[in-house]
């Protein structure tokens, strides 16, 4: 006899809704699973048959022929047990073939018959919602993953037994409205801007990086701030849309990484890999690709501190992600596109020891000439060229670390990137730009204009500088978020003087 379910099939980000077609038949008792599955759906009929026959359910000792459609594309994933079982429940007449018509059921068995939480419910259960899908069966820990969508019908699900008897009784299913998140913890939110001591060059180009969502690259001596500084920038970022909160809610989900903290929806993701990490690490990978984290940061900050001593290959990656949006990973089972608009901030020192071109914080340079100049090698122009903002982290004094600190100093900031985020949205409505730093070649002359003298400055030092036109793009696209923090149409001359010394690096040169 013949029953079907509906669930989905999760690949790097990429849903597709799957048919669970089962057919039971006379002969003799074996369960074949077709439809190109992958080892975690051929081993669920093992914990298929445990479940139902350990939660006092008749298993069938008949032929079982399982199929997942469409069959031309590969699955996997544990969330196909829960449809499979109910599916083999339906054809044995254990439960109404039309009680679960429009539903789909996501989830995995344990042996007892719990249903266990699973990842990637949240992009599967958006794209089954855009097909008209609007009834879903998931894990009752998977509850938080759908509490900022509207307009769907939960029932949730702990173990076997109790689904079953619900199904029996025609399932009631709970309104979405009725799921609540945790407050944040007080501890998320004590770092800010208002703990730097001095540095105050450093302090404006947090403030121009997270108007704009530009990349900034810090340079300066050991224990001048850097990473402190880089720790501090999600303090004064504006807090996600709905739109950007349910982008990265999508990519946490099917990575696993999904917290049930209202925090979590609001704050911009903020992703510090540690210079070991590995080229697959960041951009994602696997038989079968996993969100990596340049995706991780997507609509918020990747920090990579000591960025000299990360893996050349893994830092050369980085370079098709900044300029698309996306990274792109090809594998066997076909490709996979994952977002990565983020903001790129990296820390270095200028040298091996930390003091070349610093001397005036005490500490004399200890290496060779060749040895700074192999040290600064390690990162390629082309991706020196894809940073926005440069700036120098100097020493900091005395009188800096014991002066009376300002309390409100964050709260001004934040409302400062706010105003100018809300000036970019204006300007942008209509299309698929955000922030500035998203401005594409073609717009440039669109959006940023110069006035007279500004443009004749601009000439002088796309000249002296030896510019790139990428360079000049991102100088452009700098000088308008300063103009927008002056709530300035044009950009001025001091608007485009002070983009200029942000694009400059006295101690740090390239042969």
């Amino acid at each position: 006899m013949l029953a079907k379910t509906t669930t989905a099939s999760l690949l790097g980000l990429q849903v597709l809704k799957i048919d669970v077609e089962v057919d039971t038949s006379n002969g003799l008792p074996a369960v074949n699973i077709v439809g190109l599955p992958d080892a975690s759906i051929k081993e669920s009929k093992d914990r298929v048959r445990a479940a139902i026959e350990n939660n006092g359910l008749e298993y069938p000792m008949q032929r079982v022929t399982i199929n997942l459609a469409p069959a031309d594309s590969r699955k996997e994933g544990t969330h196909f047990d829960l449809p499979i079982a109910l599916a083999i429940l339906m054809s044995t007449n254990q439960i109404d073939k039309e009680a679960l018509l429009d539903t789909v059921i996501i989830g995995e068995l344990s042996l007892d018959g719990s249903i266990l939480k699973v990842n990637g419910v949240l992009p599967m259960i958006m794209e089954l919602k855009r097909m008209g899908f609007n009834k879903v069966i998931i894990p009752t820990e998977n509850r938080y993953e759908l509490s900022m969508l509207q307009g769907l019908t939960c029932c949730f699900a702990d173990n076997l037994k109790s689904l079953v008897k619900q199904i029996q009784a025609k399932i009631e299913f709970e309104e979405i409205d009725s799921i609540s998140l945790i407050d944040a913890t007080p501890s998320e939110t004590t770092e800010n801007i208002d703990d730097l001591s001095g540095q105050e060059n450093v302090k404006r180009a947090l403030e121009i990086a997270a108007a704009g969502g530009h990349n900034l690259l810090m340079i300066g001596p050991p224990g001048s701030g850097k990473t402190m500084a880089a720790r501090r920038l999600p303090s004064i970022l504006p807090e996600m849309s709905f739109e950007e909160a349910m982008e990265v809610a999508s990519i946490y989900s099917a990575a696993g990484l999904l917290k049930p903290t209202k925090s979590f929806f609001q704050q911009r993701p903020f992703r510090a890999p540690h210079h070991t990490t590995s080229s697959v690490a960041l951009t994602g990978g696997g038989r079968l690709p996993r969100p990596g984290e340049i995706s991780l940061s997507h609509r918020g900050v990747l920090f990579l501190d000591e960025l000299p001593e990360f893996d050349k290959k893994s830092l050369e990656i980085l370079r098709q992600p900044l300029e698309d949006g996306e990274v792109t990973i090809s594998r066997s089972a076909g490709s996979f596109s994952f977002p990565s608009e983020f903001m790129l901030v990296a820390a270095l020192n200028p040298c091996p020891c930390g003091y070349h071109g610093f001397e005036d914080s005490g500490h004399t340079c200890q290496c060779a000439p060749y040895q700074v100049q192999r040290y600064v090698n390690r990162i390629s122009g082309p991706l020196l060229d894809r940073m926005d903002l440069y700036v120098e982290s100097r020493r900091v004094e005395y009188e800096d670390l014991t002066a009376k600190r300002r309390s409100d100093n964050t709260e001004q900031v934040k409302a400062n990137v706010s105003k100018a985020r809300k000036i970019q949205q204006s300007r942008y409505s209509g299309t698929s730009i955000k922030t500035n730093a998203e401005i594409k070649p073609a717009s440039i002359q669109k959006y940023c204009l110069l006035d007279k003298e500004a443009e004749i400055i601009m000439k002088e030092a796309f000249v002296k500088m030896k510019l790139s036109a990428r360079g000049y793009h991102r100088i452009l696209k700098v000088a308008r978020t300063i103009a927008d923090l002056d709530s300035s149409e044009m950009i001025e001359t001091h608007h485009l003087a002070e983009a200029l010394q942000f694009r400059t690096l006295h101690h740090f040169k390239r042969s």
